[in-house]
This record gives structure tokens, sequence and C-alpha cells, in this order.
């Protein structure tokens, strides 16, 4: 066996290993934070996964807490009921506080833990989201704020309450906010909006989306021609972004109980195909169209995690979907770099890569099926 194939072999089972670890994976959200003025006080109730910020988790270079050096803890903590959670919180408060910016006019103000509120963990496969309010005091005639906290407790959503044209922004962990006008006026303009969602929808498919990735890889390993791929990828495009934005304005809503199952399926589906079969077959974009629309529906449950600016929702839908279509290309680029380079015009191409493959993704999306069915 070649140093090549060695290396092909390597890659086949790093897309195993990765489709199986992922079963079990904490998806790393981003926080949601609302800001309402209220006299001489800024209120804020964020929306967190407190467990990975007390455990230390870095969440701006991490896909899922799994993956974390500090994931056991984490899991530990995760088994805590509210009670105890609300005291390792409110030990750890002080900590946080001193880790949350929040100016004004260029005065630091202190943060004020009010309340936090921690649900019973219902699936113990999903993160479980609580609830914290804190208030900061204004200082007298303050007329703008800017909001930031710690790179390593990853992305915040940042919405405004109470004005008129609010400010609405997705801030990576460490981004401060612009400073935003108290009384209202700092919304975002459109083209801003778009471009700083593109780089949401990419992130949803590099590194976060892996079940997108192996559906993805799944259309890839049919063949080794760019007009097959070229076909599938269209109808696929087509369809999600059909369903992405039709779900993402209330005209459709499926509970992910069925969607999530469903895309499992998809990916059996596309990856057992391409071991019967050589080539394109008439009905094959077809059924990738269909499966294209379940996608959709996928990738509108991550964006309801945390809304989109209701005054720039087009533009933030648009830049969002064209963030997934970078991903998938991306991952169709390294794809193609890694087999088509020098593997793909060998007559043991389709024996030793594109079928073992694919049998690789069946057995990921096969357990994907079965975990998510019954949890």
């Amino acid at each position: 066996m070649t140093v090549r194939m060695v290396a092909m072999a390597g890659a086949l089972s790093s897309v195993f290993l990765l489709g199986l670890g992922a079963v079990r994976a904490h998806e790393v959200l981003p926080s949601i934070a609302d800001m309402t003025q209220n006299g001489g006080a800024l209120e804020f109730s964020v929306r967190a996964n407190l467990e990975s910020f007390i455990a230390g988790i870095d969440l701006a270079k991490l896909a899922d807490t799994s993956e974390a050096p500090q994931a056991s803890d984490y899991d530990a903590m995760h088994q805590l009921g509210p009670p105890e959670m609300e005291q390792r919180f409110r030990a750890f408060w002080p900590e946080m506080s001193a880790r949350i910016l929040i100016l004004a006019d260029g005065a630091r103000l202190k943060p004020v833990l009010t309340g936090v509120a921690i649900p019973v963990v219902g699936n113990p496969e999903i993160a479980r989201i609580s609830e914290l309010q804190f208030t900061v005091a204004l200082p007298e005639g303050a007329g703008a704020v800017t909001v930031a906290w710690d790179a390593a407790f990853g992305a915040l959503v940042l919405r405004q309450q109470g004005v008129e044209k609010p400010y609405d922004g997705f801030l990576e962990g460490g981004t401060a906010s612009d400073p935003i006008p108290l009384a209202g006026g700092g919304q975002v303009g459109q083209w801003r909006t778009f471009f700083n969602y593109i780089p949401v929808g990419f992130d949803h498919i590099v590194p976060k989306g892996l079940d997108h990735m192996l559906f993805v890889l799944g259309l890839f390993f049919l063949s080794t021609r760019v007009g097959p791929l070229l076909w599938q990828v269209s109808a696929f495009t087509l369809a999600h972004t059909v369903t992405l934005a039709l779900s993402s304005l209330g005209y459709v809503s499926i509970p992910g109980s069925i969607v999530e199952p469903l895309i499992a399926a998809s990916i059996v589906y596309v990856a057992i195909e391409n071991t019967l079969t050589s080539g394109l077959s008439r009905w094959r974009p077809v059924v990738v169209f269909g499966f294209g629309l379940l996608h959709g529906l996928g990738f509108a449950s991550v964006l309801g995690e945390f809304g989109l600016p209701a005054d720039a929702f087009l533009p933030a839908l648009i830049g969002f979907n064209i963030g997934v279509e970078l991903g998938q290309l991306f991952v169709i680029a390294i794809a193609a770099l890694l087999f088509w380079t020098w593997a793909a015009r060998q007559t043991w191409y389709r024996r030793l890569v594109s079928i073992p493959a694919s049998l690789a993704i069946a057995v990921v999306g096969a357990f994907w099926v079965v975990e998510r069915t019954i949890l």
C-alpha cells in the first residue's frame, strides 16, 4: 500500500470517528441577551449555557463542549439539579461579572446579579440553557453604552428592547458592540447585517454542521466528474433555501424531533445509493431536492435559537444562507483536493475510496437515526 493510500485510509477513518464522536456532542450555541433601560438602570436578561462558563470552557475555540479538556467537569455539572447548579453559579458570578464589559460614555459599569433561573435537565444529550438577570446603574446623563464579554464565553446575540430602531447585533466572542444609543436609533444597517450573518451560516457548516457536511460528502462520492456533483448540489441548495426562508418566516414549522432523524436518514440514503450505482440516475437530483427541504428546516432551527433582527430580516437571512453555501463549497473543495487531484482517475478509486467512504458515512448516519429517534 502506497503512502498516499495510507493517508487516504486515515482520512476515511477520521470521517468515521468524527461522526461517532458527534453522536453525543453538545453543540455550542450563542448566548442571547436582551437589554432594557429601566429608569436609571440598564437591565440584562441572558439565556446561556452556564455550565460551560463555570467549567472554564473556551467556547470561542470549540464546536461542542465534549471536545474541551474540561468536558468531565461540564458533564458533572450538567447532572446537577437546579438548586445545586444555582449555588455553583452564584459562587462563580464574581469572576464572571469581572469579565463582562459595559461602558457608558467611557465609564465602566459594574454588573449586579439580580436573578438566575436554571431548568431541570430534560434530554441529557442537549445543553441546558439557563437564564440570568443582572443590572448596571447608569451614570446621570448617559447617552450610549458599549457591551462586550470575555472571548471564552463565546458568541453573544445582543438585542435592545423598548426603543425605536433598536440595536440588534451578533457579537463574536470578545467583540465589543458599537456604542448603542440608549434612546434608540442604533439599529445596524442592512448591508452590515448581511455581512455579519455570512460567518454565522458558514460556522453552522464548518465546523458545527457535521451532519450537513456528511450529506454533502455523500453527494461528492457519487462520481468523479463535476457535472453530476453540480446537479446534486444545485438541487440541494435550491431546496434548503426554500424551506429555510419559509420556516424563518413562520410559514412552515416542523418539530426537530421529526426533522433531525429524517436528516440523518437522508445521509444514510445517499451514502448507500453511492455503493449501488456509479453514476447519476435521473431521479437522484429529485431525491436530493427532497432531502434539501429537510436540511433547510434544520438550518432554520439554528436561526430560531437566537432569531433574526426584525427590521433587517431579509439581509440576515440571505447572509446566513450565503454563509451556508460557502461552507458547503469549502467542504467540497477540500474533498476535491484530497481525492480528485490524484485518485479520481484511478481504476481502483470507486472500489477503494468511494464505496468505503460512503459506507462509513452511512454507518454514522445510521447511528444518528437511532440516537435521534430514541432520545
